[in-house]
């Protein structure tokens, strides 16, 4: 009987251990003993979420010699880590299937886009370049039966041939409060001199605010992208209710001048401003 009790009891601390956790996909911190919805995101909390496997992204652009100012196609094609198959099931994320971040080596082009799956394994965009030089990508998809995915691509128009580190932009600070079509965003920073590694809490104020809606399924979405484009974050706001404040906690990786766009919308017209942000290393 005292053996029948003793292994009654591990089953039972054994099923304690194996509770059901709800995290959400996108923001991993966010956790729950229940089902429900990110309040950071929206995106539904998924049970037991497996830890981040990279899923291989084959991109190919039509015409191969990459031309500025003309016409091409992207063509991406996402393949299982294990099996080498194309995967052809992906989960809806901020009402899309696939987010593209386009920016150009001197951070003055930036662009977020939605290529169209053809349901058999490709994600197609028709789209151009504005200038000749080099172009980060930045491809947002979540496989089904994964993790979200943020897998980047670096594409060179024909011709140009400034070496990587001599185009790096030299950029000063810039946090003045910026007007885009129908808003004006003020940031503020905490704190006010970003260290790498530590948390640095952004702090946006909208102006008018009356009439803020969400934009693809959040109230913001942010790109950080370091000046050398090496560093990349996408990020939705920590804090935000349709009011004129928002607040993003970021973690930049290290130390660099980093662009930021953020976007917005209101009345049905997408909002996008810049700041430039220096961020300091351990001292």
């Amino acid at each position: 009987m005292r053996l029948l009790l003793l292994c009654a009891f591990a089953a039972a601390l054994l099923c304690a251990q194996r509770t059901i956790e709800f995290t959400c996909p996108m923001d991993r911190d966010v956790r729950s003993a229940t089902p429900g919805k990110c309040p950071r995101c929206g995106m539904t909390l998924v049970a037991n979420l497996p830890e981040p496997v990279e899923y291989p992204v084959d991109l190919r652009v039509d015409p191969p010699q990459i031309p500025s100012a003309r016409p091409i196609t992207l063509e991406f094609r996402v393949a299982d880590p294990l099996m080498g198959a194309p995967v052809k099931q992906f989960e809806i994320v901020h009402e899309k299937l696939f987010h593209l971040f386009i920016v150009s080596q001197d951070l003055e082009y930036f662009a977020h886009l939605h290529p169209e799956f053809d349901g058999d394994g490709v994600f197609r965009l028709h789209t151009s370049l504005p200038k000749p030089g080099t172009y980060r990508l930045l491809a947002d998809f979540y496989p089904t039966g994964g993790t979200p995915q943020f897998a980047p691509k670096t594409i060179t128009t024909a011709g140009y041939m400034m070496p990587l580190e001599a185009a790096i932009p030299r950029l000063n600070a810039d946090l003045a409060p910026k007007h885009a079509e129908n808003v004006t965003a003020e940031l503020r920073l905490d704190p006010p001199q970003p260290i790498a590694g530590k948390k640095t809490m952004l702090f946006v104020h909208l102006t008018p605010a009356e009439g803020l809606e969400q934009y693809i399924g959040a109230w913001a979405h942010l790109l950080a992208v370091s000046n050398d484009l090496v560093d990349t974050i996408h990020d939705h706001p920590f804090i935000a209710n349709g009011g004129p404040d928002m607040q993003f906690n970021i973690f930049f990786p290290r130390e660099a001048t980093y662009k930021v766009w953020i976007q917005f919308q209101r009345k049905g017209v997408v909002n996008t401003v810049a700041f430039v942000i220096p961020v300091t290393g351990l001292r």
